[in-house]
Formats: C-alpha cells, structure tokens, sequence
C-alpha cells in the first residue's frame, strides 16, 4: 500500500440472491486510486457501478475480499470496524444526482449538521462552511433556502457538504446529470480542483461524457471485472 494511495480494493466480490437467484454483480476487482485523482467510473445500466460505489463507501457489504481506505484496512471478508458509519463519517464524502439538501435548513445548516454530529462546535462547524461556500464562490448564498437556489447551486452547496468532514475521499453518483452543459462542466472542473488542491481522491460515477476530459483516468465495469482505459 503506497502512502499516496487513498483506495485500495483486492479481489472484491460482490453477489446478491442464492442458488438459483444468485446474481454475480462484481468478480474478483482489484484496482488502486492514488490521492488527488479524478476517476470516472462507467459501464451501463445494471452493471453494478453505484453498488461498487457503495461498498467502498462502506455502505455495502461486499460477499468478500479487501478494502482499504488510506492506511486503514476497513474490510478483509468482513468490516474490520464495529462502526462503518464512524468511517464514513471521519474518511468519505458523498455527492448525489439529486443533492439531498434538507429543504427547512438554510444552505449554512445544511453544511454544518454533518460536522456537528462529529461533535464540532457550532462556531467552528460555521467557520468552515463559510471558508467552503467561499472557496465554491457562493458564500453570498449562505442563509438562502435551498428552494431560492439553482440547480448548479445547490449542487456545489453539496459538495460544501461532503467536504465538511474534510474527507480523504469522494464519492459522487451521478453528480452532473441533472445540469445542463455549462453547469456540469462547472461542476466538474470544482471536483478536479478540490482533488488537486486538497489532495483528494474522486470517483464520479457518470454517463455524462462531457465530463471525462475532466477526468484522469476511466474506470470500466466489463464482465464483471474493473478495467481502466
């Protein structure tokens, strides 16, 4: 394991069903994401990509083989911790299609719950999320409702979020599909600059090839196998 890698994922298997409902999602992955990398993640419909992005995120159980995040092992045939909501909380980031912000929080509350949840003070979990907001450029919206913000907004108001926790990783569903052109492109160039500049990993789900020049590297689901191009 490299001191600059983030994710490192062995011989990871992932099944569903038994018997005659067994379901082969995933066989045998093994790949590795260094710090600061953009990585898209393709395949089609069906093929597994968002369960794929679930157990790394320590969502899913995988049927076996080894995850680790950073220097941690978190899973080797089973989560290695009690508590795989601590690691999601301490290590990981999620960005979604839909942004799932709290429609009744302003777009500051929004970011500071996760923070104050990990017990930071409601002083400090402000302070961040405004040095967030202002590294997004729209700290200007930061006591607007969500409902009184675009689309592209509300989507960096997302990614304030999932950078809250100051996360060693990302992991994004989906995040560009619902933007037009020039807001998915907007979005995409923010994730390549937080991956470069805060030295994060990133992977992004997406169907959106607008965004893969953005990316720097392309990972495949083929035959239930992970291939770069």
């Amino acid at each position: 394991m490299s001191k600059h890698s983030a994710i490192k994922v062995k011989d990871l298997v992932k099944h569903f069903g038994k018997d005659d409902n067994l379901v082969r999602v995933i066989e045998g992955a093994s790949f590795e994401i260094q710090k600061g990398e953009v990585v898209a993640l393709i395949a089609p419909s069906g093929a597994g990509k968002t369960t794929l992005l679930m157990m790394i995120g320590c969502v899913t159980e995988p049927t076996s083989g080894e995850i680790w995040l950073g220097e941690d092992l978190v899973y080797k045939n089973k989560w290695m911790a009690k508590d795989t909501r601590k690691i999601r909380r301490e290590k990981i980031g999620f960005i979604f299609q839909s942004h799932y912000l709290i429609p009744f929080l302003n777009v500051l509350e929004n970011i500071t719950l996760l923070p104050q949840a990990n017990d930071v003070s409601q002083k400090d979990a402000q302070i961040k999320a405004m040095e967030l907001l202002k590294y997004l450029e729209i700290d200007d919206k930061a006591h607007n409702m969500t409902s009184q913000l675009s689309g592209g907004q509300n989507q960096r108001v997302a990614i304030a979020r999932a950078l809250a926790n100051n996360p060693e990783i990302i992991l994004a569903d989906e995040p560009t599909a619902a933007l037009d052109g020039e807001r998915a492109v907007s979005v995409i160039k923010m994730l390549k600059k937080i991956a470069s500049e805060q030295n994060v990993a990133i992977i992004t789900v997406t169907h959106d090839d607008r965004i893969l020049p953005y990316c720097d590297r392309i990972m495949k689901i083929q035959d239930r196998a992970i291939v770069f191009e």
